[in-house]
């Protein structure tokens, strides 16, 4: 089970969309989000990408916009 990372930022309309698309899937990842305000190197890293889903276990990072079809794809790349 793949341990995810969702970086985000507070009243982001986006990140709300992509939480939604991963609400129905909890049996298949651990989730933990970080919210890049107040952080410069994640407000660097981030900032204009935001949403961005990343896996703990590749370092592979899934950027907004992404839909179902690439999120199933996403979770079940190799570690």
């Amino acid at each position: 089970m793949p341990e995810l990372t969702l970086f985000s930022n507070p009243q982001c309309h986006l990140c709300e969309e992509a939480r939604q698309l991963l609400q129905g899937r909890h049996d298949s990842y651990r989730l933990k989000t970080v919210e890049i305000e107040g952080d410069l190197a994640l407000v660097y890293r981030y900032g204009v990408r935001i949403p961005v889903l990343r896996r703990e276990d590749s370092g592979a990072e899934l950027d907004w916009p992404f839909d179902e079809a690439a999120l199933s794809e996403f979770l079940s790349l190799p570690a």
